[in-house]
């Protein structure tokens, strides 16, 4: 059985809350206490860059993707065990999404946004059985989750699309429960493009 690999998504900034950076540290030291992968967008700053470093720091291998226009705005992380830098935002998720096995999201912005609802997506086509998770960290998602739920009962999403986003305000008990549907899903190694 192979160390899993969890991609990240998260902001390159800190946010105004000191929960957000604390999660993130808890996030990071808890993929490493588990012997996982960190999977992640190569950044030094922010969110980023604190996940990367507590993973680090507990002893977890770490995988920053990051593109060439980036490297200048996220400052890419140079402590990783591997940083690929690549040409396009593309080939930046698509690589992220190869590497792992599961999806966690972070408190973040409009980027943050754009990998989860991706990855989200691509579950319910079918594109791949990796499961997908949102850490609600002090509430910073409830009027997301909220909106979500009255999409769902709009009847413009179905109620096993929206069961497909995990979501917990504990990081360890996302972490363990994404870890268990990864193992469940025991998932192909080739992942299907669209």
């Amino acid at each position: 059985m192979h160390p899993l690999s969890i991609c990240v998504y998260c902001g390159s900034r800190d946010g105004r809350d000191p929960a957000y950076a604390a999660a993130a540290e808890a996030v990071g030291t808890a993929i490493g206490r588990r012997g996982w992968r960190l999977v992640y967008g190569g950044g030094r700053a922010g969110l980023m860059g604190r996940t990367a470093d507590a993973a680090l720091a507990a002893g977890a291998r770490v995988l920053g993707v990051i593109p060439q226009t980036l490297m200048a705005l996220e400052v890419g992380h140079a402590g990783l065990d591997e940083l690929v830098v690549v040409d396009t935002m593309h080939e930046r998720k698509r690589r992220m999404a190869e590497a792992a096995d599961a999806f966690l999201a972070l408190p973040g912005g409009i980027g943050t946004f754009e990998e989860l609802f991706e990855v989200w997506t691509w579950r319910q086509l079918g594109y791949h059985d990796k499961p997908v998770g949102l850490l609600n960290v002090a509430g910073y998602y409830d009027r997301l989750l909220g909106f979500l739920d009255s999409s769902r009962d709009q009847g413009l999403m179905s109620a096993p699309q929206r069961a497909l986003l995990e979501v917990d305000d504990a990081p360890g008990a996302l972490l363990d429960r994404l870890g268990a549907l990864a193992r469940q899903a025991d998932a192909p190694d080739d992942y299907r493009r669209i």
